[in-house]
């Protein structure tokens, strides 16, 4: 499921975070660095993936 996970994370960063970690801080979090660069949301999200 990771892998998946990982896959929605480099498509849609939001997305990504959302479905490990719901409607948290590290959502709106990504949501802020997404609209700041896709780059800083995309390594926010995988980042957010692989520490759990």
């Amino acid at each position: 499921m990771d892998i998946i996970r990982i896959i929605v994370a480099i498509l849609l960063p939001p997305l990504g975070v959302f479905l490990q970690e719901g409607l948290g801080k590290h959502f709106w979090i990504n949501i802020i660095l997404t609209l700041l660069g896709y780059i800083p949301g995309s390594v926010h999200a995988i980042y957010i993936i692989i520490k759990r």
